[in-house]
């Protein structure tokens, strides 16, 4: 396993990052229980959940999985815990975004399902607009004060939420954001015109979710003619992008490798990303991910890439360009 720096911070995350998204709703206790100890086991020391993971069947319920898992003991010092608060989780006027109380109140309810006494990466799901920055800060202050919260970062900001804050945390010397969480894939790459390019000048990491698009990465239209459908959405966003699909996964099998190691590999290979984030349902899902580590793209596969799936127009300003 590879271990790069996250963002400008002394911390060492593997080069994957496991999503849990998935455990509670999609995968049962002991399934999961079973993948993160194999991730362990691979290396695999960056793991994501969310406050708010687990809807089908409670708020939290991911959280408590990993709880448990982590409550067996020798786990959690081998690994960079990561969660995130925004999203409502009651019915109370005070239940969701990023006041103070909200964050504060989060915060531990997190550490309780979690059953650890701190989070190495909390992160704000969403930006709120209607918390200035100074109180979102005095709030993240107190916990990193307590050490309850390591580090910081964000999720789904836009470029200028990014600048903001960290010059907000600057003006009050505090560290500030550490790292983005965008949706970031080859179908989807908006996130070139600004986002990274703050992210680089800020020394933020870059923490990819959603690298295969739902699915549609990794080899949809092979799996469509061996009689597995993908869901509504992700079939229609299958049918909508068909003709690019089917070059890309023809290129896949001219290099000799699957869809979805190309499309993890493609991130990989882009200096401003940090670890993109897997989310296995299956045991198989997880040990086939790493693949994608050992998968190196030359320039000219890269070309290739970029005009099945082109970006929206280079680096910016240069994006700007008519």
């Amino acid at each position: 396993m590879e271990y790069v720096h996250l963002g400008r911070t002394g911390l060492k995350v593997s080069r994957l990052c496991l999503g849990t998204m998935n455990f509670g709703p999609l995968t049962s206790e002991a399934d999961s229980h079973a993948i993160m100890d194999k991730a362990l086991d691979l290396g695999i020391n960056f793991f994501d959940t969310a406050d708010v993971y687990g809807w089908r069947k409670a708020e939290g319920y991911t959280e408590q999985i990993i709880g448990r898992w982590l409550a067996k003991g020798g786990r959690r010092d081998r690994i960079v815990l990561a969660t995130k608060a925004y999203n409502p989780m009651g019915e109370g006027p005070n239940d969701a975004k990023l006041s103070a109380y909200h964050i504060r109140s989060a915060c531990e309810a997190s550490l309780r399902r979690l059953q650890t006494d701190r989070i190495d990466l909390y992160q704000m799901h969403h930006v709120d607009r209607e918390t200035p920055w100074d109180e979102i800060w005095q709030a993240m202050e107190q916990l990193v004060r307590e050490g309850k919260v390591i580090y910081v970062g964000s999720s789904n900001f836009a470029a200028w939420h990014i600048a903001t804050a960290n010059q907000t945390a600057r003006q009050r010397n505090f560290m500030g954001l550490v790292c983005e969480q965008s949706k970031y894939n080859l179908m989807c790459r908006w996130v070139e015109l600004e986002v990274l390019p703050v992210c680089q000048a800020y020394g933020l990491g870059v923490i990819p979710w959603s690298p295969l698009a739902g699915g549609c990465l990794a080899g949809a239209l092979q799996k469509h003619k061996e009689g597995r459908r993908a869901g509504q959405d992700a079939q229609n966003t299958v049918d909508a992008h068909r003709a690019q699909l089917e070059k890309y996964e023809a290129l896949c099998k001219e290099l000799g490798e699957q869809p979805a190691d190309v499309a993890l590999a493609w991130l990989l290979a882009n200096p401003a990303v940090t670890a993109p984030i897997i989310g296995p349902r299956t045991m198989e899902q997880l040990t086939g991910s790493l693949r994608a580590l050992e998968v190196k793209l030359e320039s000219e596969t890269l070309a290739k890439l970029d005009a099945i799936w082109p970006g929206p127009g280079g680096e910016a300003p240069e994006a700007y360009a008519w």
